[in-house]
């Protein structure tokens, strides 16, 4: 065994998040394309749950790890993970891309309806394999639905993507206290949501699709 001389300095080994700031703000690409293969898939997935859209989702995700590029001399050397910063951006990505998905449905319900033999080509074209998915993915939105945007970014950061309190508030620019305001109020409603499906045929083991479940969902605390 070796044993370190007493008058001699400790070795000082760097926090390895805070190498990866260190280096992803001095513009380090092979560090960067590692951050992307960590975290592509959980900002896909933020991007998928505020959105409802696959196609949108992957447009917010592609936009997210651009903009944090672009963005990268603003990065502190110190503070842990980068994933709170990449799901801040993507939150405001997936913000934006509600209102286009607006004003795109706005202007579809203008439009004349196509007839029912092509509808039916192309739903049953493009929904094989998918039905499952797309009808847990509508359970979702319905849920999320009732919620305020601000309250349904907190929920979905902290419930789905595994943040803390304070990395919440780190992600959305806001005070810890509003996270936690904010969360309760959310789960309060989903909890009021729930009593109207009292009766309701119960769903499939495992697949979450009231909004009771989702007030149920566990939080992460604040790290001591």
């Amino acid at each position: 065994m070796t044993v370190r001389d007493a008058d001699s300095e400790p070795e000082s080994e760097p926090e390895p998040e805070n190498e990866v700031r260190r280096r992803v703000r001095a513009g380090d690409r092979e560090t960067f394309a590692r951050l992307y293969e960590e975290h592509a898939r959980a900002v896909y997935n933020h991007g998928l749950r505020l959105t409802g859209d696959w196609s949108a989702a992957e447009e917010i995700m592609s936009e997210t790890f651009l903009t944090a590029w672009r963005g990268r001399e603003r990065v502190r050397e110190d503070g842990g993970s980068l994933l709170p910063w990449l799901l801040g951006i993507a939150t405001h990505k997936a913000d934006n891309a509600r209102r286009a998905q607006g004003r795109r449905r706005r202007f579809l319900a203008r439009q004349p309806r196509p007839r029912a033999e092509d509808a039916e080509e192309d739903f049953a074209a493009r929904a094989a394999g998918r039905i499952d998915d797309a009808r847990r993915l509508r359970a979702v939105q319905e849920a999320l639905g009732q919620l305020r945007r601000q309250e349904r970014e907190v929920l979905t950061l902290c419930v789905w993507s595994g943040l803390d309190y304070q990395q919440t508030a780190e992600a959305l620019g806001i005070a810890v206290g509003t996270v936690r305001s904010r969360l309760s109020r959310a789960r309060k409603k989903l909890a009021r949501l729930a009593e109207y499906e009292q009766g309701e045929p119960r769903p499939a083991r495992g697949e979450v699709t009231s909004a009771a479940a989702f007030a149920a969902l566990p939080v992460r605390e604040e790290l001591s």
